[in-house]
Formats: C-alpha cells, sequence, structure tokens
C-alpha cells in the first residue's frame, strides 16, 4: 500500500464561497485543485444564504467577493464578524481597488486577493487559517493566565484571611492561657519569697520572678504584634501605636501626619491598611538604613491614603521584582482585596508605600456584613 502523499497528509478545509459567478466559482476551484489543497467548497450567492451557512458553523474559512448583487463584501463580513467572530474572512475580487483593500484589512478581514492573482489563492487561504489559529491560541491563552490569575489571587485571599484568623486566635491563646498562666506563676512566687528564710531561697525566688516577668513581657509584646487590640479603638489610633512602639525599637523618628484625629473606615480596610503600615515600618528597619520615617494617613475625596517614606538608601529594581519578595507581593494582594492599589516608589534619597483604597459604599456594606457574621465570635477580639 502505498503512504499518502504530503497534499493528502493535509487537513481538510471546508470552505464557504460568497460569489455570485458560477465562472468565478469554478475558477477557485480550478486553482485550489491545481495547488493540490485539500478543500470542500461550498457556493452562496445571497445573504440569507450567508447567514444560514454561517449559522451551522460547517465551514473553517469564509472567501467572498467584493462586489455583489445589493451588497458588498464588508455587508457580509460585517455579519460574519457578528456570528463567526473566530472564522477567517478572505475578500477576492476583481477590482476591490487599494483604498478598499486597507479598509477591509483595517475593519479585521484576514486578508484580500485579486481574481488575477489565483494562483496564491491557496497560500493565501493557508495563511489565514493560521493567523486565525495563533490568534484563537492566544486567546485561550490569555483566558487561562486570566482565570489562573483570579484563581491566585482568590488564594491569597483565602491565605490573607485564614493568617489573620490564626493570628486573633494565638493572641487570644496568649492572653487566656500563657498569659494566666503566667500571672497565677507569679502570685505563688509573690507568695513564697514572702515566706521563704532562707537567703538562697529568696534569691532563687528574686530570679525566677525576674525571669517570668520577662516571659510576661514577651507573650504581651508576641500578642500585641499578632493582633493589637488598639485596632479596636480606630486607623488613626492604631497607626499612632505602631509608630510609637518601632520609635522605641528601632531609635529611629517617626513622625505621622493624618487629615482627622480619627478616620472611619470599614474593618477589613482599617487592617489592610494597619498591616500595609507595619511590613513598610519592618523593611525600613530591615533594609532601609533611614533616619527618619514619615507615615501620612488621609480620607480626602472619598479615597483613603496612607503613605510610608524613608530617607533611607532606596531599594534598585532588582529588589522590587525578586522572585521572594512575598511582602510587597502580599501587600498588593491585599489592598486588591478591597479594590485599592499598592505604589512603591524608590531612589537612593528613600523608598515611598503608597496604599490607595476607594472608601465606596459597596465597602461599607461589606464591613455592616463581616461585623453582623462577627458579633456572636470573640475569635477577631483580644
Amino acid at each position: 500500500m502505498n503512504a499518502p502523499s504530503e497534499s493528502e497528509q493535509r487537513p481538510l478545509v471546508r470552505i464557504l464561497h460568497l460569489e455570485d459567478s458560477r465562472v468565478d466559482h469554478a475558477l477557485v476551484k480550478f486553482a485550489l485543485q491545481r495547488s493540490q489543497f485539500r478543500c470542500e467548497l461550498s457556493l452562496v450567492d445571497t445573504m440569507e444564504d450567508f447567514q444560514r451557512e454561517l449559522e451551522a458553523e460547517g465551514h473553517d474559512i469564509v472567501l467572498a467577493d467584493y462586489h455583489l448583487p445589493g451588497f458588498t463584501g464588508m455587508d457580509a463580513w460585517q455579519l460574519s464578524r457578528a456570528l463567526r467572530p473566530d472564522i477567517p474572512f478572505v475578500i477576492l475580487s476583481g477590482a476591490i481597488g487599494e483604498a478598499a483593500a486597507v479598509e477591509a484589512l483595517h475593519e479585521g478581514v484576514s486578508d484580500y486577493l485579486l481574481k488575477d492573482n489565483m494562483q496564491r489563492l491557496a497560500h493565501v487561504i493557508e495563511r489565514a487559517i493560521e493567523v486565525s489559529q495563533t490568534r484563537k491560541a492566544k486567546a485561550r491563552a490569555d483566558a487561562e493566565l486570566a482565570e489562573s490569575r483570579q484563581r491566585l489571587g482568590e488564594l491569597a485571599e483565602h491565605l490573607q484571611t485564614s493568617i489573620e484568623q490564626e493570628r486573633a486566635d494565638i493572641a487570644r491563646e496568649i492572653h487566656d492561657d500563657i498569659g494566666g498562666a503566667l500571672a497565677a506563676v507569679k502570685l505563688d512566687l509573690a507568695w513564697v519569697g514572702r515566706r521563704a528564710e532562707d537567703p538562697e531561697m529568696k534569691r532563687h525566688v528574686a530570679t525566677a520572678m525576674e525571669m517570668l516577668q520577662h516571659a510576661l513581657g514577651a507573650s504581651q509584646r508576641i500578642m500585641l504584634n499578632l493582633r493589637p487590640p488598639i485596632l479596636d479603638q480606630g486607623l488613626v489610633a492604631a497607626v499612632l501605636w505602631l509608630a510609637a512602639n518601632f520609635e522605641r525599637r528601632t531609635g529611629l523618628s517617626v513622625v505621622v501626619r493624618r487629615s482627622a484625629e480619627t478616620i472611619d473606615v470599614p474593618r477589613e480596610v482599617q487592617l489592610v491598611a494597619y498591616r500595609t503600615a507595619q511590613e513598610a515600618l519592618t523593611n525600613v528597619a530591615k533594609h532601609a538604613q533611614a533616619r527618619a520615617v514619615q507615615i501620612e494617613l488621609s480620607d480626602r475625596e472619598g479615597v483613603l491614603t496612607l503613605e510610608v517614606t524613608d530617607n533611607g538608601r532606596g531599594m534598585g529594581p532588582e529588589a522590587l521584582r525578586k522572585a521572594k519578595s512575598f511582602g510587597l507581593l502580599g501587600l498588593k494582594e491585599r489592598a486588591a482585596k478591597v479594590e485599592g492599589w499598592l505604589d512603591i516608589s524608590s531612589s537612593p534619597r528613600g523608598t515611598s508605600v503608597i496604599l490607595s483604597v476607594p472608601l465606596t459604599h459597596a465597602a461599607m456594606d461589606m464591613d455592616d456584613k463581616l461585623n453582623k457574621e462577627d458579633a456572636d465570635d470573640p475569635g477577631d477580639f483580644v
């Protein structure tokens, strides 16, 4: 048995031919046969028949004359774009004119060919189909990428919500269990110390009291970092507390400017702003080598704006793009979660992290819903 020829191995192309001349249709068929192009030709010459064939979705490409009785090839193209936007559309005309050809390509027609150049028809059809398939593949890839990004965003949102809930649970356990147990031990040691007469025992009790006090301080500090109770007093109070605590730990000067003494924002937005300020200050302490930090907090024009600026050495583009910048990526995901955005700019004179969140009614409604859902759940508060 003979092996199939190269032309026989090609997939069959189903062509919808819009043409009012039977002679020109025969010339098209002959040109394609001469090029050994495997195809099926379906001839239509009215707009009604053309529409019926398009709706049947039984063709791979449209080949249309430009001048037709009562309509033009561009009228057919408009219908094809409405019914089958994915199908390639090639104009084959005796005299289309350069201006009309350019306009047709500008409108989205795949290609055009003059009838006196019929030997190129197979090539033009193959190229139009190839370009169409490439566009379809790109569209599928773009859709898959968009879906992947959406899933990634949903996963990030779920992780952030889980992290915050876990932080609240751990802070509560530290406060209720560890803190309570350490306080009870402190009372017992104090009782032992008051009744001990042996100097060596008193010295050991005093040492144990110092270590216990250190443990109490550490548990308090960990609890505050996990979920500061100051958040319940509002965003401004929380940022002021965060700045003061940072100033005590690092010795850096921190100036906080705010548009008002209290800024009323939804609880979810408040938490995003607080974590953004916290992460920005952490980066300043680790990397910036700064001498001073400024924090600006504003709710003017219906937009919450938080800006943390330092006068350190700045970050290069590679630092902003590095694969393990999970802190910065996390901030951007947090901002997107509340329909906001995060801008990071850096130069040798310092770095600025700006969070912007529109304070929409939708966000306020979302906060009311969250408050109602959590009204009977003390796990979020310490």
